[in-house]
């Protein structure tokens, strides 16, 4: 697509869809800041792809993102609109922006998000794509935002049913998010001394769940720790089965959606400013169609096309795993 001169664009537009996640608002507020300071007017979509379809969409200036850099969620809101993958529904959008009168979009999300974007610059808009998700599962970029501060969730969520497992001898399983995912599980294992990482990559292994317990037992262990990703398989009942089949009390924690919440981590926050300026600075130069992400630490920018409906997997050979295999974490599948 061939790049439009700065001059080209006056009106931009920000977005967040899809389930939120720490630093979305410090995304937001680069944008508007960066935008302004640009000389552009910049608009807040309300509630995702559903708030442009409805038409909620009004004009931001500075003090619409002052003091929001540490807050958690996002000042937009978030909703999911599974219909947008219609065209007479996106086509709705379409005529909304053209009616203000805006002229690029920047959404930040999610793969689902990016679909979304993808749609609308097959339509014809003018999209860059920002990373938002704590599950950190967006292909073509290293880091998500919202990623580091959910991981720092977990860990102190852990380290208190350390304490409380250690005084008891008992068996903690821990399920974090990352459905499709591991990156929260293995990170946060790594972090706490975990004895078992289950994830959807790992698959799952009732047996060498139960062999790792007795392990620990024979090393005298006052105490397990399983860390496990949602949706392998029910908690509660692997609790029960552990307890019968070792004999070792077990109870099961499920962190949920407290791992979405909270303020963002110090790191989320500078990858949200460095991201949300480099979306900015793509949509100046023309150069749309792209999602800004970080390889090697440096911001880099990916087609859309090569990031929508292509998750990110955790490579089992990965460096990481090699890591928690050396000093004695065990994996789901071994």
């Amino acid at each position: 697509m061939e790049k439009e001169t700065v001059k080209s664009i006056h009106k931009i537009a920000v977005l967040t869809s899809g389930g939120d996640a720490p630093g979305m608002n410090a995304t937001i507020r680069s944008i508007v800041r960066a935008g302004i300071d640009s000389g552009l007017s910049v608009y807040g979509i309300e509630d995702g792809y559903r708030g442009l379809v409805e038409g909620r969409v009004y004009e931001m200036d500075r003090n619409a993102v002052t003091n929001i850099i540490n807050r958690g969620g996002t000042i937009l809101g978030s909703a999911r609109l599974p219909e947008f993958s219609k065209d007479e529904v996106a086509q709705i959008a379409v005529e909304q922006l053209h009616n203000r009168g805006i002229e690029a979009v920047i959404t930040i999300g999610g793969d689902g998000t990016y679909r979304g974007a993808l749609k609308l610059t097959q339509m014809g808009i003018n999209c860059v794509g920002v990373p938002g998700t704590i599950d950190n599962d967006i292909a073509s970029t290293e880091f998500t935002i919202g990623f580091d501060t959910a991981v720092n969730t977990a860990v102190d969520a852990i380290d208190k049913l350390r304490d409380t497992s250690n005084s008891h001898q008992r068996c903690s399983i821990v399920e974090v998010m990352g459905r499709y995912c591991g990156d929260i599980a293995y990170a946060a294992a790594l972090a706490t001394g975990a004895d078992l990482v289950i994830t959807s990559e790992t698959g799952f292994d009732l047996n060498e769940v139960i062999d790792t317990v007795k392990r620990c037992q024979g090393h005298k262990s006052r105490h397990v720790l399983i860390v496990i990703t949602e949706h392998v398989t029910d908690v509660m009942e692997l609790a029960k089965k552990i307890k019968e089949y070792t004999g070792f009390d077990a109870r099961a924690t499920i962190l949920g959606h407290i791992q979405r919440g909270g303020s963002p981590s110090p790191f989320d926050r500078v990858l949200a400013t460095r991201l949300g300026a480099e979306a900015a600075r793509a949509i100046l130069e023309g150069d749309f169609g792209c999602m800004v992400g970080t390889k090697n630490q440096e911001i880099i920018r990916v087609p859309l096309s090569e990031v929508a409906g292509k998750l990110k997997y955790v490579d089992p050979k990965a460096s990481i795993i090699k890591e928690a295999k050396t000093i004695g974490i065990s994996f789901g599948d071994e």
